[in-house]
């Protein structure tokens, strides 16, 4: 999940949002309430094939979203399957975060190692207990893979 998220109010004029995508290197923002709701997302897709001025003109209304405690297996076939390119994370019905393709293959390069046996994990987070030893997430060590083959 990639947090703080970029996001625009709905009467953001579209120059302003295309701009916004360019700058930040990001393909879509969610657009939000003073509170912080999801009403919807603006897409670089949704800037090429609607036509409006402000993001409320152009924005997808259809949004699903996840919580923060989506097993990433559902968020994978939700990316996948439904070929969605992000999925806003709500908590409390508030915006909290944005995961995208990008942060999943991202975690396809992080390795947690277990310090009792050495066995190696993936995932975004330390395990709850070695698969292979049994011992504990507080005995995993971070271990970044190198890039290339």
């Amino acid at each position: 999940m990639s947090t703080p998220v970029i996001t625009v109010p709905p009467d953001t004029p579209v120059a302003d949002i295309a701009g916004l995508l360019r700058r930040h290197h990001i393909s879509a923002v969610p657009v939000v309430d003073p509170a912080g709701h999801v009403l919807g997302l603006v897409s670089d897709y949704d800037l090429l094939a609607r036509t409006g001025d402000t993001a409320a003109l152009v924005m997808s209304t259809a949004v699903i979203s996840v919580s923060a405690d989506t097993e990433i297996s559902d968020i994978r076939r939700l990316l996948i399957d439904q070929r969605f390119g992000r999925l806003p994370v709500l908590a409390g019905g508030r915006l909290a975060g944005i995961v995208s393709r990008g942060d999943l293959v991202a975690m396809l390069i992080t390795e947690w190692v277990c310090a009792d046996c050495g066995e190696p994990v993936r995932g975004e987070r330390a395990p709850d207990s070695c698969p292979k030893c049994g011992g504990s997430s507080a005995g995993f060590t971070f271990q970044e893979q190198p890039p290339g083959p």
